[in-house]
């Protein structure tokens, strides 16, 4: 009974906060006005209130630009996580977008869908995140390119940070930074999650996305750690390997030590 009372409030106060939010964040996204980059930190940190995800900011966002954010995948919490901490937009697979709620809600954030089995538009969508990432937007990529159990870090696709690469010659001053972000999900009902029970902040495959949403709803209380790096520099001579590489090895070393609670 008190499951479903909770699943009923959270429903309501973001059903609320939507409709607050939505007719001024449709202008902005049609004038391009710039609150559009601001309205959805608002939303998704209601999200975060209602489905009981605490979230503790250890390091600092990068204030330079252009700024990329890369960081380990766990489950679709992710976005909110990352959403409710700074003014960001996700890269996403182009199927997103015909998902129930979350589909609309991406693209009132003016995510960038990609066409994963598209070979040829794969330089357009290369160059709209570079474009937006001159425009002084953060994108965050998730350069696994899939979502992991939450106690490691999968392989690193190094193929993913040509985006970073098509940005250089758009900013201003040659660069683009790129600042590695360990998502840590570290507490249930308050206590420890441990290795075993982090599959109940993950979100593996087989498993749809309402009821992860319902389990997520039934844990009460999940605590996640965001832990901001030492970003990397990527300019025209940067070598794309080696700067996957370095990233990997950053956000790697964030996970564990957080996860050992250091």
């Amino acid at each position: 009974m008190i499951q479903w009372l909770r699943t009923a409030l959270a429903a309501i106060l973001l059903i609320l906060f939507t409709l607050v939010l939505l007719p001024v964040q449709l202008v902005c996204l049609r004038f391009d006005f710039r609150p559009r980059r601001v309205l959805p930190r608002f939303w998704h940190r209601a999200a975060c209130l209602a489905l009981g995800i605490r979230v503790r900011v250890h390091g600092e966002l990068n204030a330079h630009r252009p700024l990329m954010l890369a960081s380990n995948h766990v489950s679709w919490k992710d976005i909110v996580v990352l959403g409710s901490v700074a003014d960001v937009v996700f890269i996403a697979k182009s199927e997103v977008k015909a998902w129930p709620v979350f589909g609309l809600l991406a693209r009132l954030q003016a995510t960038i869908f990609i066409e994963r089995d598209q070979k040829r538009s794969t330089g357009e969508q290369v160059n709209e995140i570079g474009q937006r990432l001159a425009a002084s937007e953060i994108v965050v990529l998730f350069p696994e390119g899939t979502t992991s159990d939450g106690n490691r870090l999968l392989e690193i696709k190094t193929s993913l940070f040509g985006a970073a690469a098509s940005a250089v010659p758009l900013s201003p001053t040659g660069v683009v930074h790129v600042q590695p972000v360990a998502l840590c999900y570290t507490g249930i009902y308050g206590m420890p999650m441990g290795r075993f029970h982090r599959t109940i902040a993950g979100w593996p495959g087989d498993i749809g996305l309402v009821p992860s949403l319902m389990g997520l709803l039934r844990a009460g209380a999940i605590d996640v750690d965001v832990v901001f790096g030492e970003p990397v520099v990527y300019e025209a001579s940067s070598n794309r390997k080696l700067v996957s590489r370095e990233i990997g090895s950053r956000i790697r070393s964030m996970l564990i030590r957080r996860l050992r609670g250091r």
